[in-house]
């Protein structure tokens, strides 16, 4: 089997897990349990409360203790335990701590399979520019796929989701052992804490151009979550207005939604070519500025005459997000010692899906509840998705002003040493 081949599975079942409840989860919770929103809305936070200091943890230890790939393997085989016990849990706040368990040991494993990936391509010599975007995304094939075959199976409501998830996270678990070695480094010969415990992945942030990147890092990080809380929500909200509640768009907001993530396997193969043409801050750049389309669009739109807006908005969700998790990870990759590759990409999903989404969860919350909701429960979504747009725009200027990062033809060539 060719390395390409299999890294393309690892990715294809990575996201496949994740596809199989996250969307779906809400259907669960309501239709088949019955639990309220209020509950709902906290198991959200558990991706953000993981990311927190799992995938640097996890990181730390890749790089000292345990391979990679083997590392990966044991935290999906412990997630598919947890998430076979899901059905079992009869209550919202038992409900809440067992997912906290399942999101602290999946949200690594996204950092840790872009860690062997690279490391595989590095030590193959293939350019990892050129590469990893076409294998990566078979992973948002895998989480469509995921999705779509749920909801035709009619799991969507049904606690079958979980065994779903459950039933792929075995197999990547096993499957994992199977992969490239990941070498760990060798023990240092200094004798400090930082260097004994592995963290010296955080000294990165006394280089100013680091720190300023993963501050961008995180305030891009709370973006995500904004449309992830909203996006579905807002289309359901048309349903009372008696003009769309019939249309097809209100009765399906779900498959709506997914144009998103058909969308990112498009632009995660334009990476290569936009990499190489303008050079990471440019493409970094361009995400910001797709954010604030994304949000200017929604804010707008209506699945009447506007309905080009909503579908345009969600193609443009592809551009925001490939082009600043994909190519950040690879920034990150350009930037630190083989010896801290693991750790380093764990700070980066620290800060993106740890303190970016919590402070994208909890500002969103406390600004739409002071400002943009009603008296009658109703939402100011216009006035929503353009602060959100507006926000998006202040960080677009500012990286613009102050991240220095010039490029030159040979930047991505660093990529494959």
């Amino acid at each position: 089997m060719s390395l390409k081949l299999r890294l393309i599975i690892m990715n294809f079942l990575q996201f496949f897990i994740w596809g199989s409840w996250l969307i779906t989860i809400g259907g669960y919770w309501f239709q088949d349990r019955g639990w309220s929103g209020t509950e709902f809305g906290a198991i959200f936070t558990t991706l953000g409360i993981a990311s927190l200091f799992m995938p640097a943890i996890s990181g730390i230890i890749a790089d000292r203790w345990i391979n990679a790939e083997k590392l990966l393997g044991i935290f999906h085989l412990i997630g598919a335990a947890v998430l076979f016990y899901l059905p079992f849990v009869d209550s919202p706040s038992a409900f809440f701590w067992v997912m906290l368990v399942n999101m602290i040991f999946y949200m690594p494993t996204i950092s840790l399979s872009i860690t062997v990936a690279y490391s595989a391509l590095n030590k193959a010599n293939m350019d990892i520019v050129k590469n990893y975007p076409p294998i990566r995304v078979f992973g948002t094939i895998g989480f469509i796929i995921a999705m779509w075959t749920v909801s035709l199976l009619h799991f969507e409501t049904s606690a079958l989701q979980f065994y779903v998830a459950s039933g792929a996270s075995v197999i990547l678990g096993i499957y994992s052992f199977s992969l490239p070695k990941c070498e760990i480094s060798k023990k240092p010969e200094s004798k400090s804490f930082v260097d004994i415990f592995g963290l010296k992945a955080f000294s990165l942030f006394k280089d100013a151009k680091m720190a300023m990147f993963f501050m961008f890092s995180m305030l891009l990080g709370a973006s995500l979550q904004l449309t992830n809380m909203y996006g579905d929500t807002f289309l359901h909200d048309f349903a009372k207005i008696p003009e769309y509640k019939d249309l097809l768009v209100i009765e399906f907001p779900a498959i709506v939604m997914s144009i998103s993530q058909i969308s990112e396997t498009l632009f995660i193969l334009a990476i290569p070519f936009f990499l190489k043409k303008f050079g990471i801050k440019k493409v970094m750049l361009i995400s910001m500025i797709a954010w604030v389309l994304r949000f200017a669009l929604f804010g707008f739109a209506n699945p009447a005459d506007a309905l080009w807006m909503i579908v345009m908005s969600n193609i443009i969700y592809g551009m925001a997000f490939d082009f600043f998790n994909i190519s950040g990870s690879l920034y990150v990759e350009t930037q630190t010692d083989s010896s801290i590759r693991a750790s380093a990409q764990g700070v980066f999903m620290m800060m993106t899906n740890g303190f970016g989404a919590i402070f994208g969860a909890m500002a969103s919350g406390w600004l739409i509840d002071t400002y943009f909701k009603m008296d009658d429960g109703s939402f100011q979504w216009r006035e929503i998705w353009l602060t959100f747009a507006i926000y998006s725009l202040l960080i677009a200027i500012s990286f613009a002003i102050f991240f220095k990062h010039k490029h030159n033809a040979d930047d991505v060539a660093e990529l494959n040493h």
